[in-house]
C-alpha cells in the first residue's frame, strides 16, 4: 500500500507491507512525530538523511528511510 505524507514541505511517499498489524493512521501519526523529533534533536547523520529523504518503507515496526544517496539511507525503529 502507498500513502503520501508531507515532511519539511515536501511530499514523501510511504510504502507499507501487508504484514503491519497496527492501523495505518496510527503508524503515520507515529512516523511523522518521530521524524519531527529526529529533525530537531537527531544526530547529524540522521539529519543528513532526513534532508535528502525521497521515500519511506514501513516493515513491521521499522521505517527504512531512503535518501538520494544510498549511503545516507537509514532504518529507524518506530516503537
Amino acid at each position: 500500500m502507498r500513502m503520501v505524507i508531507t515532511f519539511q514541505n515536501k511530499s514523501v511517499p510511504v510504502y507499507f507491507t501487508t504484514e503491519n498489524k497496527q492501523p495505518t493512521q496510527k503508524v503515520l501519526r507515529l512516523l511523522t512525530s518521530t521524524l519531527d523529533l529526529k529533525i530537531q534533536k537527531g544526530k547529524s547523520a540522521l539529519k543528513k538523511c532526513l534532508n535528502s529523504l525521497i521515500s519511506i518503507e514501513i516493515k513491521g515496526s521499522e521505517a527504512i528511510l531512503h535518501s538520494y544517496s544510498e549511503n545516507d539511507s537509514l532504518a529507524l525503529s518506530l516503537y
